[in-house]
Parts: C-alpha cells; structure tokens; sequence
C-alpha cells in the first residue's frame, strides 16, 4: 500500500508544468494573459484559468501555453490589422512632408510668374505704349504657354518661343514702318531672317535657353515630388506575406501564451522578422536613392537662379525691343535686302516716335525672393537626403518601440520559444539575402510585381530629371500596359507621363550565413521541454506498481 502511494505521489509530480516564465514547478495561472485578452477586446472566458498542454498551436511554440485554438486564430488576426495600421500611420508623415514640399515649390513657381506678369505689365504700359495696348494678347498668351507647359508638359517650348518672337517682330514692323499689313510672301521671308539677322540682338537666344532650362528643371522637380509621395502610397498599400503575419504574431503575441507578458522581442530578432515582411520594399532602395540624389543635384544646378530667370522676362523683352529700336534702319536696309522692298505707299521712315513715350528698362524687382527661393529648394533637398535610405530603415523603425533594451536585454528578451539569447545574425537588405532568414519563408524567385513596378517607375522620373539637367525634356511614351497596368493613376495626366517598360536587374548576390533556416527549431539556450529526469523515473513507477 505504501508503495502504491508512493507511485502515485511521483506520477502527480510528472503532470505539474516545470516551464513559464521564471521555470516555476507549480502549475501557473492564465490570470494575466486574461486581463490582456479581455483589453484587447476579446471574451475572456476563452482564456483556460490554467496552463494547458499546446499541441494545437500552429503558430506559437507548442509547450504548455495559456493560449487555445480559438486564441491563436484571434491573435493573428489582430496582429494583422495591427500591423496594417502600423504602415498606414508610417507612410504618412513621409508623404506629408513631399506633398508639403510639392505645394510649397509649386506655390512659389505659380507666385513667380504671376509676379512677372504683373511687372511686364506695369512697365509695358507706360514704356510702349501703343504697341502693348494693340497687343497685350501676344504677351499674356506667352505667359499661358509657360504655365501650360510647367502643369501638363503639352507644349514644345522652343516652338512657343519661336513664335512669339516672330509675332512680335511682324507686330512691331507693322508699326514702325506705318504699316497696316504685308504678303504673307513678304511675312515668311522677314520671319525667316530673325535668327541669321539677329534682329532683336541676342535676347531672343539667350532668353530661350534661360526659359527652357529653367521651366524643364521646375516642372521635372515637381514631378519627382509628386511621383515619391505616389511610390510611397502604392508600396505601403501592397498586401504583406500571411507568413509575415504569422511571425509578426510570433514575436508579438506568443510570449503572452506562454506565460511572460513582460518579455518583448530581442533587437536581431525583430530586426529579422522585419526585413523578411519588408525584403520587396527594401528593394526599392537603390533606384529610390538614386531619384533623391538626381533631384538635389537639379535643385541645386538648375533651380538656383529660377527666380531672377522668370522675374527678369519683361526686362528681357523690352530690351530686345529697344536694340530694334535703335537699330530700325539698318533693320529695315537688311530686310529690304533680303526679301524685297514694300509694297508701293509702305513707310521706310521709323514709326518707333509713335510706339514708345519713354526709354527706360524694366527692373526686376526681385524684392529678395532669390533668398525665399533658395531657402525654399534648400529645405527640400535637406529632406530628400533624410528619405533617400527610407526603405531600407523601415525593418528598424518597426522595431524601434517594441524590442528590449537595457543592460542584460540581449539575455533576457523573447528570442521566438523562450527568454533567451537570439543566436542567428542579422541578414541582410533585398529579397535576394532572404534565402536565409530564420524567421519569414519567402520564396526570393517571385518578387513582387506591383512593387517592381514601382521600382520602373522611379527609373523612368530619374532618367527624366537627368534630362532636365542638360535642358532636355524627353516625353517618354509607353506603348504597352505593362508599366503601369490598368488603372494605376500612379500620377495625374497634367503632372507626368508614363514610360517605357525598364528592366532593373539584382546587383547584389544572397550572403550566406552560418545559421541555415528554421521552422519548429528551438533558439534557447534554456530548454523549455520536461525535465528528462522525468524519463527515468517513468520505469521505477512501473516496477513498483507491478509489486
């Protein structure tokens, strides 16, 4: 009888839980998981008032847990609409500050030529009198095309230029020679001479070549500007890996289950976790970077005198219009020269006493809007530098608030089974060096192609704004829908246009590391299992039930 009351007493001491937090051997209460369900918003007579046996886990670690089936599934929900938020609340001050930067940049390219305007029209009034009254037109609509080009790209400056000067020319050749009209003959043949004559001087030249790299430059920055905020919104909006969730969950959530609420992740493991959720993403680091670092050379090479270029327009063209003056007979000697002299009761004689009241430049009035400007550009370059590694930062910003620090954290933090040491490295950025993370499968031969597109699309406003850096606006055309797909709307129709389909390859191989991966290894270095003395006590208590 003695024995027999032996042998149950040693059965009994089989059956209490040896692991949890602090590895008690008494059988540990669901008291705190409990209080942390019900405030999470669950029932809380879900949760077992003891430890039970965690077979049925399929994401937590299967010891003694705290947590059932129906816990589980209710986590990983939560984990993921947790962590869909998450992302929501991170992208937005990043695309706040570039739309606070579009507007800005924009603002002050909208005042700058609406402040032109206004000075061509305060001094043309008084300084050339008839000719601007007869044909104010001409001057508002070369303003019109400006600010058509620099909102929707749909038009060829140089054109526009060209045209304007011949316009003027005829304008002002009519009047100076008291003419009502000439053949269309005669007309073609003076438009012709404006460039091999000079016959504005070198205003004509010089203001085209300011005009064009000037508003390529602006309008090529403020796409870029509009095309990151884009990026940024679309990336942040592509569905996560469902085993990202389950390890997001893992790290989060299962050191509750297991009875030690206080643990939180160790930094490499986070850190882990994170760049496998995010290995797609971090791909867009190189392509990114580059679009950052083109736009602050533009702003700092072809925005740097964008003021005092579109401000100084009215004084560009009426000097153009004084050196005509003074030069109005030789002029007409080169003209009559070169397509004939005018029809029968023309004027030679110069009708200029008729166009101007005054002679005197036009200022420019810059009223320090140069230092506005360059503080405006320089701001923004400042914060295109500090999102240039964004990408590849976000593992680490998502970490941030929820790993353990402090002395003895790296002893003492959830390692993914227990309070332990993590032991594996960190990997590396890409989806390439994800063949060897631990902790998130991820099949590295199917990349994302909403984010590839993403990465194209970066390509394509880069190769753009290194255009601009030599004057030159290449309208890209993209003949498939390959790009963009149906319906991206990756950027309004006024604001950029889309563009071939690019091929970015992988620079960088898969690093290998020393720890292959895992999916139910156990990590600490304190095991979590029963004892193994339990083993062999089992055959003791069979003997002596056989007495």
């Amino acid at each position: 009888m003695d024995l027999f009351i032996l042998a149950l007493l040693v059965l009994c001491s089989l059956t209490v839980p040896t692991f949890g937090d602090k590895g008690s051997s008494k059988a540990r209460t669901c008291s705190d998981i409990q209080q942390f369900y019900g405030a999470k918003g669950f029932k809380q007579n879900v949760v077992p008032q003891f430890e039970i046996s965690g077979e049925h886990l399929r994401i937590c670690p299967q010891g003694y847990t705290c947590c059932t089936s129906e816990m589980e599934g209710e986590l990983a929900t939560l984990t993921r609409r947790e962590t869909e938020g998450l992302l929501r609340e991170f992208k937005r001050p990043l695309q706040s500050s570039l739309l606070h930067s579009y507007r800005t940049f924009d603002g002050y390219m909208v005042d700058l030529m609406n402040r032109s305007m206004i000075i061509l029209e305060d001094t043309f009034i008084s300084t050339w009198g008839i000719l601007y009254a007869r044909n104010s037109m001409l001057f508002q609509e070369l303003y019109q095309d400006l600010r058509d080009y620099y909102q929707s790209g749909n038009v060829n400056l140089e054109e526009v230029l060209t045209e304007f000067w011949t316009k003027l020319l005829e304008k002002v050749f009519y009047q100076a020679n008291k003419l009502s009209s000439v053949g269309e003959d005669y007309q073609e043949c003076v438009s012709k001479k404006i460039e091999t004559l000079r016959l504005f001087g070198e205003a004509p030249h010089k203001m085209t070549t300011q005009v064009t790299r000037t508003f390529v430059a602006a309008r090529a920055f403020l796409q870029g500007l509009h095309i990151s905020r884009e990026v940024v919104g679309k990336v942040l909006q592509v569905p996560l890996n469902p085993k990202c969730f389950k390890a997001i969950m893992r790290m989060t959530y299962c050191p509750h289950c297991r009875g030690m609420p206080t643990a939180k992740p160790c930094a490499n493991y986070c850190t882990n976790v994170m760049k496998g959720c995010f290995a797609n993403q971090a791909d867009l680091h190189t392509e990114w970077s580059h679009l950052a670092d083109t736009m602050i050379e533009v702003g700092e090479h072809r925005l740097d005198d964008m003021d005092s270029v579109i401000l100084s327009l009215p004084n560009q063209i009426s000097e153009a219009l004084f050196t005509m003056e003074d030069n109005m007979a030789s002029i007409n000697s080169k003209l009559f020269q070169a397509c004939g002299s005018l029809s029968k009761g023309g004027a030679t004689g110069s009708g200029f006493d008729d166009i101007t009241t005054r002679k005197s430049a036009v200022t420019d009035s810059l009223g320090g809007s140069n230092n506005k400007l360059a503080n405006s550009v320089t701001d923004i370059n400042i914060k295109l530098r500090e999102m240039r590694p964004y990408w590849i930062s976000l593992p680490k910003l998502l970490c941030s608030d929820r790993v353990a620090s402090g002395t003895g954290a790296e002893d003492k933090c959830w390692n993914g089974m227990s309070r332990a040491r993590y032991l594996p490295e960190v990997i590396g950025d890409g989806l390439a060096n994800q063949i060897n993370n631990p902790e998130v499968e991820i099949d590295i031969t199917k990349p994302d192609m909403k984010i590839r597109q993403q990465i194209m699309q970066l390509k394509i406003m880069t190769n753009k704004l290194k255009n601009a850096l030599n004057g030159r606006d290449v309208d890209f055309q993209d003949n498939s829908d390959d790009v963009s797909g149906s319906g991206s709307g990756l950027c309004s129709d006024e604001l950029c246009s889309r563009g071939p389909r690019l091929i970015v390859p992988v620079t960088e191989r898969p690093m290998v590391y020393a720890y292959p991966p895992r999916n139910k290894e156990v990590r600490s270095s304190v095991s979590q299992s029963l004892p193994s003395i339990s083993i062999l006590l089992l055959p003791l208590v069979i003997l002596l039930l056989q007495r």
